[in-house]
């Protein structure tokens, strides 16, 4: 297909704030019986009877969490929704709704956010969550991306981070790691267009990696799975910040220690091949990349059995006195102390 050259660009000016507001959510639905009233008020209105409400919000702001230069907007859009969703899935709990906020500059027409806004939609459909409100405003610094994202639970149902108790097992969904390494490979490509524009990436053996980092999935299906099981989780948090800084949260508000094993850690063969690559070391990159939104979590040593062979989990490691502290236990059976080397957003 042939780029064209002259996209159309409508200023959204033209629009004005509520023109713009109108434009970008028509195509949202309500599905969700809890929403008595989304967009269109003061305020929405939300009913959900007998059940607990539980509320996470994160930012993402141009340059400091995405890239443009290789960041589509439709897969921004997605991934936005997609953090936030894996929030409310880390309290053992569904999502229902979603609010959107979006600070824009000049340099953004009304076709780039219809496509930011294809994404939220996407995602809202694939998460069948309702989206009920929002703002939108200028901003001189590009992007900002702010959701809410609402979920709700029966009070037995949810899960803390601070339940895990001296003789837990450490479970992770999927595998880990994989997303940081999509993000070396495409800060790899971005310096190579940088120095020569001409030059077009040959990236269909990263494809795996790199979905990992643009289009990231929330494990919704974690609750069901677990219902299924009969398990309840003792803790629960998602791994947005890397898997050694998500241990260290349980370990602190749970009052545990913890020994990690590095032979149990869930990696895809591609990830390895990659890391190889570029002579970075697996397990520091699988402990420490962040960005997988897998869950990770705890439950009581007689769920074991009904676990063990389940293809979605993986046993990582066991908790233990909080004296003992926190450990990497190695291949060659060596414990390391466990360092929080993850994202940081306020690091220097």
């Amino acid at each position: 297909m042939i780029e064209d050259k002259s996209p159309q660009r409508t200023s959204i000016a033209q629009l004005g704030e509520f023109g713009l507001i109108d434009h970008l959510t028509k195509n949202f639905e309500i599905n969700q019986p809890s929403t008595l009233k989304g967009i269109g008020d003061d305020a929405a209105v939300l009913d959900f009877k007998d059940k607990k409400v539980v509320v996470s919000t994160d930012l993402l702001i141009e340059g400091v969490h995405f890239d443009l230069a290789y960041m589509p907007l439709k897969h921004l859009g997605y991934k936005a929704v997609v953090v936030n969703v894996s929030d409310i899935c880390a309290m053992n709990a569904k999502p229902t709704q979603i609010t959107v906020s979006v600070a824009v500059s000049n340099r953004f027409p009304l076709e780039a956010l219809d496509e930011l806004f294809e994404g939220i939609t996407h995602a809202a459909r694939e998460y069948n969550v309702d989206v009920i409100g929002g703002d939108t405003t200028s901003s001189q610094k590009g992007l900002i991306i702010s959701i809410t994202a609402i979920g709700e639970a029966d009070e037995e149902e949810i899960v803390y981070r601070n339940g895990a108790k001296e003789t837990d097992l450490l479970v992770v969904t999927g595998d880990i790691g994989a997303a940081y390494m999509g993000l070396q490979v495409l800060e790899r490509e971005k310096q190579v267009f940088q120095v020569n524009p001409n030059s077009q990436p040959d990236l269909d053996a990263y494809t795996y990696l790199i979905e990992r980092q643009l289009k990231p999935e929330a494990r919704k299906d974690v609750r069901t799975l677990l219902h299924a099981l009969e398990i309840k989780p003792t803790s629960m948090i998602d791994i947005s910040d890397g898997l050694s800084s998500e241990i260290m949260h349980l370990c602190k508000q749970s009052k545990v220690g913890c020994n990690l094993y590095e032979d149990k850690l869930p990696i895809d063969p591609t990830f390895i091949n990659v890391c190889e690559e570029f002579n970075i070391d697996s397990t520091t990159v699988a402990i420490n990349g962040g960005e997988d939104y897998e869950l990770l979590f705890t439950i009581a040593m007689e769920d074991f059995e009904k676990i063990k062979a389940n293809p979605n989990f993986t046993i990582i490691g066991h908790m233990t006195q909080e004296s003992e502290g926190i450990h990497l236990v190695t291949r060659a059976n060596t414990k390391i102390a466990l360092k929080a080397r993850g994202w940081d957003a306020l690091s220097e």
